[in-house]
């Protein structure tokens, strides 16, 4: 139920920031779109995010059309990494094999990109 409730709030976040914060609709500007979404690896808990310099749309669920996944073991390891999205936190459970990618890593730079400005 909390990473449930993370992941909406973190869409609530992104739509603000988009609406309140110039550095982070510039940094999408230069994005275009990305589509991304985060994940538990049973699918119990899914939620996708499609960000377009004129609006960000999510979701229950993930669609497979997306550029980005991330996919976590379980709802906990999420909530661990997700509470501290530094590169290192993201690394260190790909290496303990938590987290998985499912996409191009180009995209993963773009996003903490965008992410630094919420």
């Amino acid at each position: 139920m909390k990473l449930k409730l993370t992941l909406w709030f973190l869409g609530l976040l992104l739509k603000r920031a988009q609406r309140r914060k110039p550095r982070f609709r510039e940094q999408l500007e230069r994005v275009k779109r990305l589509d991304w979404g985060i994940a538990t690896e049973d699918l119990a808990t899914a939620r996708y995010y499609r960000m377009t310099p004129q609006g960000i749309e999510t979701g229950k669920g993930l669609p497979v059309d997306l550029d980005l996944e991330l996919r976590f073991s379980d709802a906990d390891t999420a909530l661990k990494v997700l509470k501290k999205p530094t590169q290192q936190a993201f690394l260190d459970g790909m290496m303990a094999g938590k987290v998985r990618l499912v996409g191009d890593s180009a995209d993963m730079t773009k996003l903490q990109k965008l992410l630094k400005y919420l």
